[in-house]
């Protein structure tokens, strides 16, 4: 892959569920400082980007954050962080899904959401399973179409702001720290294209520039997107819709312009699902061909050169939860579990010797502590996800001393 198929990547994971779904989520608790939230949730990102990029110049490896936190911090840490990376991003991409439905469901209301969140589970994973190259095509087609259609909500969407719907601006709100812990899901696919480093050209210069570039685009995207939202219509009615971008353009009158934003969102959410299928997969290839997990799901198929048993797996079990699990709860969980193995990145990162490293290591240290002080806010906001996380890092454990003792 080039550097923009790299970066598209990235883009493609970041720009879906978060700017067209969870944005309802995080105005409900940050009010009409949705913004601030956004960029706050933006700066926590870019130290541990920068560690995801020191991590990458020192040695792009498939499998990226399970490979530098086992050779850098320990096996068994490493484990744990491949383990929590694919229990993050399989809800992930449920949730993004979901978000699809969601916004079918806005344009066809006969489609039952749950059921056609599953049927687009499946179509990606078949399409992971042909391969990498159709998958990295398609994706570029649809970030570009998803960029034009949010530049269009916008512009657009600019000329109908009401500048009532700011009042009660407050960004020294707890809420709007909470808020910024639901837009970091949204942010966290920013690395995704690190865990497919070794199919990346040039990969010590290109997957760095590709994380940045991503983490810049999607920023820009985020904050003014959100600032035209809450123009629109409020942050109360986005926090109330399931389609929170979709109900603001109709705020215009303009019944097109709500069908093309919706198009927007389906765009939006199955380029994410497209790639949180590949890094699943790819990251099972990882673990696997080390014996951390079964080595059958590193085996690659004959005619496709992919991972199928990984993929097929990642695929059902996507598929499972977009039809059992609620959009909100997913999202926790998979933000615990993100946040869990990015504290772990930045600690590996801390590990570079001075002689090899790019960026002073208070950039790793900030990544830690801002990846610690956004976890801990899981806790009052959605004590569950703590439960189920900390009953997966568990069901982990027991796995890595049981296959342990067994080998």
């Amino acid at each position: 892959m080039s550097l923009w198929d790299a970066t598209a990547i990235s883009v493609g994971a970041v720009i879906g569920a978060g700017i067209y779904v969870v944005v309802g989520v995080a105005a409900g608790y940050a009010g009409s400082a949705l913004a601030v939230s956004t960029a706050l949730a933006a700066v926590v990102s870019v130290f541990t980007a920068l560690s995801f990029c020191e991590l990458a110049a020192w040695q792009p490896l498939e499998g990226s954050i399970y490979e530098y936190v086992y050779r850098l911090i320990s096996p068994f840490a490493g484990f744990l962080t491949g383990w929590m990376w694919i229990v993050s991003n399989t809800f992930a991409g449920a949730a993004v899904a979901l978000g699809f439905a969601s916004y079918l469901h806005a344009l066809f209301p006969a489609f039952s959401p749950s059921w056609a969140a599953a049927m687009l589970c499946l179509f990606f994973t078949v399409l992971n399973f042909v391969g990498i190259r159709q998958s990295a095509l398609l994706n570029n087609i649809l970030v570009v179409a998803k960029l034009g259609i949010l530049g269009f909500f916008v512009v657009y969407g600019a000329l109908y702001t009401n500048p009532l719907n700011f009042a009660g601006f407050n960004p020294f709100q707890l809420g709007a720290l909470y808020a910024a812990f639901y837009i970091f899901f949204a942010y966290g696919g920013f690395a995704r294209v690190a865990v497919v480093a070794e199919e990346v050209k040039d990969a010590r210069r290109n997957v760095p520039r590709a994380i940045l570039l991503s983490l810049l685009i999607s920023t820009a995207v985020y904050v003014s997107v959100g600032v035209v939202a809450v123009g629109l219509v409020g942050a109360q009615r986005l926090a109330e819709s399931s389609s929170p971008l979709t109900g603001a353009i109709k705020a215009t009158g303009n019944v097109a312009a709500a069908h093309l934003v919706s198009a927007g969102g389906l765009i939006a959410t199955a380029s994410v699902l497209l790639t949180a299928i590949l890094g699943v997969s790819r990251m099972m290839y990882a673990m696997a061909r080390r014996g951390d997990l079964p080595k059958k799901l590193g085996r690659l198929h004959p005619a496709f050169n992919t991972p199928h048993y990984a993929v097929w797996i990642t695929g059902a079990a996507m598929t499972g939860l977009a039809l059992f699990v609620d959009l909100t709860g997913v999202v926790a969980v998979s933000t615990f579990a993100l946040l869990f193995y990015y504290t772990l990145a930045n600690v590996a990162a801390l590990k570079i010797k001075n002689h090899k490293r790019r960026y002073p290591k208070a950039v790793s240290i900030l990544g830690t502590a801002t990846c610690l002080t956004f976890l801990a806010t899981t806790l009052p906001t959605k004590p569950e996800a703590w439960t189920i996380g900390i009953a997966t890092i568990i069901v982990g454990v027991v796995y890595y001393v049981v296959e342990m003792k067994l080998s």
